[in-house]
């Protein structure tokens, strides 16, 4: 655990990457569309929308790429085990995942006691999820953004392992999968049924599928994670 610890405090060492840019991102995108929401005139239509507040979450993506690619060559060389570095980095991100998510539902209620932040519009309380209990927002966002982080941290792992072929074949090979399941949902007449499944879903039912999926690709990022070379 000390070992994994240690490994969280190495990921830090590059603050700026790790966190100050997802600050930069946030505050950016948030004052953006204020910006341009107190441009646009009250024509009494309803609330104007954006999804710029949830610009950071996206940004994980990235972070899992350079949670690999930066810093596992550098960890190898003082000899950290490739558990350890798996533990410790994704505990780090579960860390700050929550965190984020938290401050998503604090900002969410503020927006809503604040009409909109003076201006009548919705950019952390989407009404889909604000709606919601609290703790069901959280789970939300941070389900998300760990699936988010973890397939950028399992792309940077096939490349560590396979280098750029392996990289290609998994693309590849990913849309083949979504391409034949479009066709197979086309030929079965499936897709009233989807649609239905689809609009049926809650933040809950799809945070819950989400995290089977974040499991799945825990599993193989350790997986791939335990071969691959700095």
């Amino acid at each position: 655990m000390n070992r994994a610890l240690g490994v969280a405090r190495m990921q830090l060492i590059n603050k700026w990457t790790f966190l100050g840019l997802p600050a930069v991102i946030l505050v950016s995108s948030f004052g953006l569309t204020l910006a341009i929401w107190s441009m646009i005139p009250d024509t009494g239509t309803g609330p104007m929308y954006s999804g710029a507040g949830q610009a950071v979450m996206w940004y994980f993506f990235a972070l899992g790429l350079q949670a690999m690619s930066l810093t596992f060559p550098f960890s190898q060389g003082l000899s950290v085990s490739r558990r350890n570095f798996f533990l410790g980095t994704v505990g780090l991100f579960a860390v700050v995942a929550a965190g984020v998510a938290v401050l998503y539902v604090v900002l969410g209620y503020l927006e809503t006691a604040t009409d909109g932040w003076g201006l009548g519009g919705q950019m952390f309380a989407l009404a889909w999820i604000a709606e919601r209990p609290w703790l069901v927002q959280v789970f939300f966002y941070f389900v998300l953004m760990m699936f988010l982080f973890l397939l950028g941290f399992w792309f940077a792992t096939v490349y560590k392992r396979w280098a750029a072929t392996g990289a290609v074949v998994m693309s590849l090979s990913l849309s083949v999968l979504l391409i034949g399941a479009g066709a197979l949902i086309t030929l079965k007449d499936w897709w009233p049924a989807v649609g239905a499944w689809m609009v049926s879903l809650t933040p809950l039912s799809l945070g819950a599928v989400v995290l089977v999926l974040v499991l799945l690709l825990g599993s193989g990022a350790y997986l791939t994670l335990r071969r691959a070379t700095p």
